[in-house]
């Protein structure tokens, strides 16, 4: 499964960079050496690298579970090339979701992020677009229908953004979670009636009409 290759190395190379500071500091998102510097292979190393070991366990746990469940959807429906098209949603998704970070701080030679969350988020809104019923669950006790999940997460995601008083970095989670539909959308044109056909067949709707 390409879901544990992508952890493999994504946890040997914050192992990696944790143990040698100058390789960390080369390996992060920095927008201003990309800008200055042209280093743009920061765009995607800075996806494989964390902040500690709880940043780490918590996006590979989210990947390890809608990974897995992505790979076989995209085997289902693209054949042969699911496994290439998952591995572009990825790597995709890790570039996309910092561009915004990019030109919003790419004369800043202070600002720094990492971590693969963009692109996780970019796995988890492909699986929303397949499995919208589906539950997902917020701190295993909150547990609510992808579809709606996924729309709370955007909202509160632009909203943290905009506000910035925070060390997390909302803009990659909402453009990743974006890029990982749009992708679906581009390369899948089905997955948008069929989305809209399972959610019009809820029970909780029928309920309701």
């Amino acid at each position: 499964m390409i879901t544990y290759t992508i952890i493999a190395i994504t946890v040997a190379a914050s192992f990696l960079a944790w143990k040698q500071t100058d390789l960390f500091g080369k390996l992060m998102m920095n927008p201003y050496a990309i800008s200055h510097r042209n280093e743009y292979y920061r765009f995607i190393t800075s996806g494989f690298i964390h902040k500690d070991h709880m940043h780490l366990l918590l996006n590979m746990f989210s990947f390890y579970f809608f990974g897995l469940a992505i790979e076989r959807v995209f085997n289902s429906v693209y054949g042969d090339r699911g496994g290439i098209y998952f591995i572009i949603l990825y790597v995709v998704g890790i570039i996309v979701s910092d561009l915004p970070t990019y030109f919003k701080n790419r004369n800043n030679p202070g600002y720094n992020s990492l971590g693969a969350s963009g692109a996780v988020s970019a796995v988890i809104f492909a699986y929303i677009i397949f499995q919208p019923l589906q539950l997902i669950c917020l701190f295993i006790a909150l547990c609510m229908p992808g579809f709606i999940m996924g729309t709370l997460y955007i909202i509160f995601s632009y909203y943290q953004g905009r506000k910035a008083n925070d060390n997390i970095n909302h803009d990659a989670h909402l453009y990743g979670a974006l890029f990982g539909l749009l992708f679906c959308v581009v390369t899948y044109p089905a997955s948008i009636p069929q989305f809209i056909d399972q959610i019009s067949n809820w029970e909780f709707l029928k309920n309701i009409f």
